[in-house]
């Protein structure tokens, strides 16, 4: 199934675009606590933190997954990234280390069909993950 075409219409997973959580944060339809903006993309703390410093960075437009991203999308990460640089220096977390992680797929643990980053810093990580 091509997911670029259910735009508007039920999401692989069963969620109707408008009822996605992410979309709704970004319209502020729904409170997070916001750590920063940008014009494409926003980030707010996770409500379940893995780590001291837990942050998701979501691109403002629905996208449900890497597998969705094209050409067409360059603005969107280079917020996303810009956020990720900026929050890392603003929580203190630039220089000991921190991770960025990027869940596809229901076995991998994306749990909301919307294309987000999880940046967690402040404590040390074992390798590999999981």
């Amino acid at each position: 199934m091509d997911r670029r075409s259910n735009a508007g219409v039920f999401m692989e997973w069963g969620t109707k675009l408008e009822d996605c959580l992410f979309c709704r944060i970004t319209r502020g339809e729904v409170g997070a606590d916001i750590v920063e903006e940008k014009p494409h993309a926003i980030a707010f703390r996770d409500i379940n933190p893995q780590a001291p410093v837990h942050v998701l960075v979501v691109p403002r437009e629905h996208i449900p997954s890497v597998s969705d991203l094209g050409p067409e999308h360059c603005d969107v990460l280079a917020d996303v990234f810009a956020l990720i640089g900026d929050i890392a220096v603003s929580e203190g977390i630039a220089q000991r280390g921190y991770r960025v992680v990027l869940n596809i797929g229901e076995e991998a643990g994306q749990a909301v069909d919307h294309l987000h980053f999880h940046m967690l810093g402040g404590r040390f990580f074992s390798w590999p993950p999981g």
